[in-house]
């Protein structure tokens, strides 16, 4: 909660802001034609990236955190400016704040709809080619204990502000198309009624339940702490929350796939949950595969 931006109706509508969620959006895709374009990206090394993968591990042997979401920053190339990944990807959500970064997100952070309130934990993720993919991943036991960990963690999260939390849909497999690689990603719907006292208070109800499990861990104090020590990075605004309010309901997202324009240069900022079953080079191919646009 270190920076907030706040847009009116006004702004996006002058685009000061580019929009575009299941129920707002400021763009017209009417006569949109994909264009070819050049994608690369340099991860670090291997070396590099176990330094802090390191650091998680030995957290985690320790009994400090029981999940660790590790993340790193990607340079990339690509003759797309940030419009046009704003406007060619296929997301459930993005965002575009122009000359600083855009994302396209396919996970939702909380819903508020009516006095309910909704959260989709989306964790774990395979190579969709992957023969049997879809068993795999639901069995996969270093993929289900991540899982498992943030629904418990969500569900524990919106008790603080609701009545009745109960998981809805459990290990729901969404198929991610993209022109590097198509991926199947993992998810459940947690949702519960906002307690009388948190009823119109969407301000508090941000401010209790942030950071988002799904992109921190558990127990979030120390895994926080973990995290600091461990990326050598600023995260910024990737992995926050972007929401779209309309006085009554809100609508909001966590802000993965992201990619930040600093120095005229790009960065794609990427990563995954760890826990003392995580492999280095699993997670590492984890942390590349997700260097992706969903341009297709």
């Amino acid at each position: 909660m270190d920076e907030v931006k706040i847009f009116t109706k006004n702004e996006i509508e002058n685009n000061a802001l580019l929009v575009d969620f299941p129920n707002v959006t400021s763009v017209n895709y009417q006569y949109e034609t994909i264009p070819d374009f050049k994608w690369k990206s340099f991860p670090e090394t291997l070396e590099d990236y176990k330094k802090g993968f390191e650091i998680v591990q030995e957290n985690l042997r320790k009994g400090n955190s029981y999940l660790t979401n590790y993340t790193t920053k990607t340079e990339i190339e690509t003759d797309l400016s940030l419009e046009d990944i704003f406007r060619f990807s296929k997301a459930k959500y993005k965002v575009l704040v122009p000359d600083e970064f855009v994302f396209f997100s396919p996970e939702t952070f909380i819903e508020v709809v009516d006095n309910k309130i909704f959260t989709h934990p989306m964790k774990g993720t395979i190579d969709a080619e992957t023969e049997d993919a879809e068993s795999i991943l639901r069995n996969d036991p270093k993929e289900k204990a991540e899982h498992y960990t943030v629904v418990d963690l969500l569900r524990n999260d919106l008790s603080m502000v609701a009545d009745n939390v109960h998981v809805k849909e459990f290990q729901r497999i969404d198929y991610i198309k993209t022109k590097q690689k198509n991926l199947l990603a993992m998810s459940s719907e947690i949702e519960g009624d906002i307690k009388p006292e948190y009823q119109n208070q969407i301000g508090t109800i941000l401010q209790k339940l942030l950071p988002a499990g799904s992109i921190l861990g558990a127990p979030k104090p120390k895994t926080l702490e973990i995290i600091l020590e461990a990326e050598q990075y600023n995260r910024g605004f990737y992995t926050g929350i972007a929401g779209y309010f309309d006085g009554k309901n809100l609508d909001s997202c966590v802000m993965i796939r992201f990619i930040e324009k600093e120095n005229d240069k790009f960065f794609f900022k990427s990563g995954g949950g760890i826990t003392h079953q995580s492999g280095l080079i699993s997670e590492y191919e984890e942390m590349k595969n997700k260097i992706y646009v969903p341009i297709y």
